[in-house]
């Protein structure tokens, strides 16, 4: 995380230097940040959900897992998305 906010601090000074607008940078910055966090805490919320699913019906484990699993693979992708839109808005 502190790599980070190096690498975002470094931008910005470079972005100031060759008289860019640093506002692009902190909402890229932001955005990204909001993203890697609501990532975070849904992934969280899918494992519990997943977890007491499977110990109230153990006998569905198999397809409780693999929807978990599916969801979890495209919150991952959403997050890959933002990840990508950040560092374009940051080097474009």
């Amino acid at each position: 995380m502190l790599n980070v906010l190096m690498m975002v601090q470094e931008a910005a000074n470079q972005a100031a230097a060759s008289g860019k607008e640093t506002y692009a940078l902190f909402g890229a910055a932001l955005a990204l940040g909001l993203a890697i966090i609501g990532a975070g805490i849904g992934l969280g919320r899918i494992g519990g959900a997943i977890a007491e699913s499977i110990a109230r019906q153990p006998e569905a484990a198999a397809d409780i897992r693999g929807a978990g699993l599916l969801i979890a693979v495209l919150l991952e992708g959403a997050t890959i998305i933002a990840l990508v839109f950040a560092l374009l808005f940051n080097f474009v």
